[in-house]
């Protein structure tokens, strides 16, 4: 290894001299403690180094070893259910080693060396093979097949390959190359800042179930999307991330908590692996992968860890599953490029971030989508990222939230007057946006309902004319509101407060199923149109409003079973016919 010289340090920036030949991006070690770094900038022979670690004792004219290689992960069988800092440091064995703190400098091993995993090879020897080939597979946890996959660009013919039980760092096939004989082991590494390739990218077609019905029904997300979640401090951001990692359709989660309170991390690293898995039982932590990088970690970590987290979701999509990535909250990421733009003297952009933050977060979502895998078996993996924004004041008009607004697609508006209403999730229904339900409608009419697009649709011009309505009454009062339009208000409340309102913590409330969100809607809605026949028929509103079956409405919400809902539905018909028969008689007694 090339080694240069430490001549000034400021703060989690190190500049070094005597660095020619050292390339962006790649891994350095620097000083006598060998903290990890990364080179952000190269001006002759001096290197700019990022440090991912604290630098306090660090000082000029101490070593900087050159690694000659770009900071990566390590892929392979025993990702899931591990804990890591932002640069892939499983935290479980730094507290064997090193006790309750991160030791500076520490090495550890991302994947368990010693661990003996079971591979069963899926080709024979003889046969050509590309990047992205299945070799074989391991039963990495009873949830989920890992899938040992050819690392890009090797291609060529399998001399030898072998089942039976290997540690990662031992070679289970290999491979006749161009270049030469190539071992391949159950591990390989990636860089963390370069994407990994696709040989095809397809437009998000599938929903991504989540079971929070303001979500699903209102503002839905694709498999293979992106969606940001801005909002002020208490609004719900991260029981909304949690929530989604808990409860969505993908087959893994990787949440990355990104500079975010030491609290709320270890409320997530204390209840995550007590979860169970809501389709098969098992616990959660089986498909998940935990990034925990804390507010008070080195700022500059932040970054290392949205790219590592990033890369890790990007080899499960390889396998073909649908991945979700969780970043709570890029605000904090945001905020350490400031920092290190700010050391490095940059001329500032807007609010003092640098210049290129809207790059930086284009890039990072960009790297989502529903996509064919490498290989020669076709494969259909999907990525799908949702960011958690945390701007100050919850001022959407902040740079990080505008120029999150312009890559992704769909916006979930946190709002703190609905949270101090204790309306969860307190999701705007005015602000917010998807612009996958065009993409999503056919999926809707197939596997829901034909009509639930029909019912979406009515329901958001209902919130709508009931804002324009709210807003007239404040000036004029409600009593110069017609029937039909106070029939409207109520409608709207019924929407908000017995379908869009969900409690987290209740048992039968915290996950609606596609099919419950349908015929919740629905039987509003049949409520809303037989109450406007009824008005035309001369029945007095508070009659309508008194029905008996308002009360069953207003409390479907936690019925575990469809029957109930579909009788709720039959009892509307019901009470409204006996109420247009008592209209008869009375005027018929008249």
């Amino acid at each position: 290894m090339k080694e240069g010289k430490i001549i000034r340090v400021s703060g989690p920036l190190v500049i070094a001299a005597n660095c020619t030949g050292a390339k962006m991006y790649d891994m350095a070690r620097v000083g006598s403690l060998g903290l990890i770094g990364e080179i952000i900038e190269l001006k002759e022979d001096l290197a700019y180094i990022q440090v991912y670690e604290d630098t306090t004792g660090i000082g000029p004219g101490e070593p900087v070893l050159l690694t000659d290689q770009p900071l990566s992960v390590e892929l392979g069988p025993g990702l899931l259910g591990t804990i890591y800092d932002g640069i892939q440091r499983p935290l479980d064995l730094i507290l064997a080693k090193e006790g309750n703190f991160v030791t500076r400098g520490i090495e550890v091993p991302a994947l368990d060396r010693n661990k003996i995993w079971e591979f069963e090879p899926l080709i024979s020897p003889g046969e050509e093979v590309g990047p992205g080939d299945v070799l074989g597979v391991v039963r990495e946890t009873p949830l989920i097949l890992h899938k040992i996959m050819v690392p890009f660009p090797f291609k060529g013919k399998v001399i030898e390959i072998k089942g039976g039980k290997f540690r990662i760092t031992e070679p289970v096939a290999t491979l006749l190359t161009k270049e030469g004989f190539q071992e391949i082991k159950l591990a390989q590494n990636w860089p963390i800042r370069k994407q990994r390739p696709v040989a095809n990218r397809l437009m998000p077609d599938e929903l991504l179930i989540t079971g929070q019905r303001v979500l699903d029904t209102l503002f839905p997300l694709a498999k293979g999307g992106t969606a940001c979640v801005p909002g002020p401090f208490g609004s719900g951001k991260t029981v909304v991330q949690h929530q989604l990692a808990k409860w969505s359709d993908a087959q893994i989660i990787v949440f990355v908590a990104c500079g975010e309170r030491g609290n709320e991390v270890a409320d997530l690293l204390l209840s995550f692996p007590e979860l169970k898995d809501p389709l098969s039982g098992r616990p959660l932590m089986e498909r998940t992968v935990i990034i925990a990088n804390t507010s008070n970690m080195p700022v500059a970590a932040r970054e290392a860890s949205i790219y590592t987290g990033m890369t890790i979701a990007e080899y499960f999509r390889d396998m073909g599953y649908s991945v979700a990535l969780m970043a709570d909250s890029t605000s904090r990421w945001a905020e350490a490029l400031r920092e290190i733009s700010g050391r490095m003297e940059e001329m500032p952009g807007e609010e003092g971030y640098p210049a290129y933050l809207a790059s930086r977060i284009a890039e990072f979502y960009e790297r989502a989508g529903k996509v064919i895998c490498l290989g020669s078996d076709r494969r259909e993996g999907a990525l799908s990222v949702i960011g958690a924004v945390s701007p100050p004041g919850g001022d959407l008009s902040d740079p990080v939230v505008q120029a999150t607004l312009k890559v992704v697609k769909v916006f979930w508006a946190l709002d703190d007057r609905l949270a101090n209403m204790r309306h969860f999730p307190a999701i705007n229904w005015l602000l917010s946006y998807s612009l996958y339900a065009e993409n999503l409608k056919s999926f809707y009419q197939s596997k829901v309902a034909e009509d639930f697009p029909d019912l979406r649709q009515e329901a958001l011009q209902l919130l709508e004319e009931e804002a324009e309505l709210l807003e007239i009454a404040r000036l004029v009062g409600i009593e110069s509101l017609s029937s039909r339009e106070r029939l409207v208000l109520d409608t709207a409340r019924s929407i908000r407060e017995d379908f869009l309102h969900q409690n987290a913590f209740h048992v039968e409330d915290t996950y609606s199923s596609m099919r419950k969100q349908y015929l919740m809607l629905r039987n509003i809605l049949h409520f809303h149109h037989l109450g406007l026949k009824a008005l035309e028929a001369g029945i007095d509103l508070e009659k309508i409003l008194g029905l008996p079956v308002k009360e069953r409405i207003t409390t479907m919400k936690y019925e575990p079973e469809e029957a109930i809902l579909l009788d709720i539905y039959l009892a509307i018909d019901n009470e409204f016919k006996n109420l247009q028969q008592q209209q008869q008689k009375e005027v018929l007694h008249v």
